[in-house]
């Protein structure tokens, strides 16, 4: 073998060489993501159902308290990803359930406001509790450093992924 054919058999192995070490990183890299979005899935997850959800009896319970008790049902359904029929729904189980009383706007008819009950108030207060109590432990295992961290991370993907959507 020539000195010209060991060294282009020399580039060859060393090309392909770094191929795979390629294709590892792009793996490691994939396998790496895959193991992140399996973490922020559970966590999602985890705050859906142990959170109320996002436009359940409890999230609307929440809402209405943190607006001063009473809002419009038009309001109210701007609020969350509902269609008004799934949103009357929600609200006539609530009524029933002595946590909201729905009246008419005595101006226009077509207007219905809803309201908290004591019932409705004394949940609402309850699951601010539990939400400020989880929020004092949910990361208690990070230092203030980490947080700050992830935070900020978390800041950076949220705008990557915004972009995706752009």
């Amino acid at each position: 073998m020539s000195d010209s054919e060991f060294r282009k058999a020399v580039n060859a192995a060393e090309s392909a060489e770094n191929a795979r070490d390629l294709d590892a990183e792009l793996d490691d890299g994939t396998a790496r993501a895959k193991r992140i979005l399996q973490g922020l899935g559970f966590c999602g997850h985890y705050m859906h159902f142990h959170g109320g959800g996002r436009s359940g009896q409890v999230p609307i319970v929440c809402m209405l308290d943190r607006c001063g008790g009473q809002l419009s049902q038009q309001e109210l359904g701007s609020h969350f990803e509902l269609k008004p029929g799934s949103l009357s729904e929600i609200l006539s189980k609530m009524e029933a359930a002595g946590l909201i009383e729905r009246t008419r706007d005595t101006k226009d008819r077509r207007q219905l406001f809803v309201k908290l009950t004591r019932a409705g108030s004394e949940l609402a207060r309850r699951e601010h509790e539990k939400r400020q109590a989880f929020r004092r432990v949910a990361f208690s295992s990070l230092t203030v450093e980490e947080q700050e961290q992830l935070a900020e991370m978390l800041e950076k993907i949220r705008v990557t992924w915004e972009e995706l959507d752009g």
